[in-house]
C-alpha cells in the first residue's frame, strides 16, 4: 500500500479512537465518502495494524448499537421544533 494511503488509515482510526465519532461524521471531518472511510478502517487497517483495528471495531460497535437512539433523538427534536413553529404561528 501507498505510504499515503497508510498514513490516512492510521489518521482515520486514531481520530475514531480519540473522539468516538461515526463513521459518517468522520468521513465529513476527512472529505471521504462514509464508504471509503468504512472500507479503510474495517478491511485496510485490519491488514495494517490489527491491535489498532480490534480497538477501533469495539468504537464502531459501540456506535452502531447506539444508532437507533440518535435516530430517535433527532427525530424527537425535529418535531418539537416543528410543534413550537406551529405555536409561534398560531399566537
Amino acid at each position: 500500500m501507498k505510504e499515503d494511503l497508510v498514513e490516512r488509515i492510521m489518521n482515520v482510526a486514531n481520530h475514531i479512537l480519540k473522539t468516538h465519532d461515526t463513521i459518517r461524521k468522520t468521513a465529513k471531518i476527512y472529505g471521504y465518502s462514509k464508504s471509503t472511510i468504512h472500507h479503510d478502517v474495517s478491511i485496510k487497517l485490519k491488514n495494517i495494524d490489527f491491535n489498532l483495528y480490534q480497538r477501533t471495531k469495539q468504537v464502531l460497535d459501540e456506535n452502531f448499537a447506539e444508532k437507533h437512539i440518535r435516530g430517535g433523538e433527532a427525530t424527537r427534536k425535529r418535531y418539537k421544533e416543528l410543534e413550537e413553529i406551529e405555536e409561534e404561528k398560531s399566537v
